[in-house]
């Protein structure tokens, strides 16, 4: 994921999860066929789309905690990322609920619950992405993909039209806190996964989205660096600990 910059500044760019500068966007990728990630959401606020974010209940996305939401709504069913689609559904956000632990300066627990003013009707394209069952570190070498409505170029600045995807592969912490990566700053730590491929990242705009290993999800984009598909800056994502599943778990609840 390229420079993950908080997504949610508009500074010279809108900086939005791959998921520290939150750049997420997906770069390297393709369109999804329309609506074959009915799991997806986009937040949307008066500039357009600010993070991305997955269905985890009728009422309830899972997002990244640096995702600035005051005044936006989520957006169900999309695939445009411009237009009004007959099979959306739109919500306003009733309450956002960052992890008690979300650390800005580290990174760390950049996970947040939106719990949207009413319930989603599910159908074919809007449905619910289960959590996964265990919080298994998806080990290096392992594909995951990751999805948005981010950047797709650097130079220029260009965002798609649709829902693209990427795949993209897990490095060692090691490697990503080593001098030629990340070097330490911040720290990438347990409860986050460093994964991406030359050319192949998410950028600003995709914050919030799922990463899914195996068709499992298994983290949220989070930060990357300022250049999106920068073979020294792979993006990060927060990582669904155990920790995390039970806090998600708990504040849903029966709601």
């Amino acid at each position: 994921m390229g420079a993950f910059l908080p997504w949610y500044t508009f500074t010279a760019l809108i900086l939005l999860a791959i998921h520290g500068g939150l750049c997420v966007d997906i770069i390297g990728g393709n369109e999804v066929a329309p609506h074959s990630r009915p799991f997806m959401a986009q937040i949307k606020g008066k500039r357009g789309i600010i993070c991305g974010g997955a269905l985890i209940k009728e009422n309830w996305v899972l997002t990244a905690a640096h995702c600035k939401v005051k005044k936006s709504k989520v957006i169900l069913g999309a695939h445009s990322s411009n237009k009004r689609e007959k099979e959306q559904q739109a919500f306003q956000i009733a309450k956002d609920i960052p992890h008690p632990c979300y650390d800005p300066s580290t990174k760390e627990n950049d996970i947040m619950l939106l719990q949207l003013q009413g319930r989603a009707k599910l159908n074919k394209v809007v449905q619910t992405i289960p959590l996964p069952s265990s919080d298994d570190d998806p080990k290096p070498g392992t594909v995951c993909s990751v999805a948005g409505w981010g950047m797709t170029t650097n130079h220029p600045v260009k965002y798609p039209t649709a829902l693209m995807e990427v795949n993209i592969t897990v490095i060692r912490r090691e490697i990503c806190n080593d001098k030629k990566h990340y070097n330490g700053k911040p720290v990438i730590t347990e409860s986050m996964i460093c994964a991406g491929a030359k050319n192949k990242d998410s950028c600003h705009g995709d914050s919030g989205g799922p990463l899914r290993c195996n068709n499992i999800m298994r983290g949220i984009t989070s930060f990357g660096k300022k250049q999106c598909g920068n073979a020294h800056g792979p993006g990060v994502y927060t990582r669904l600990t155990k920790q995390h599943l039970v806090w998600i778990r708990k504040t849903i609840g029966g709601a």
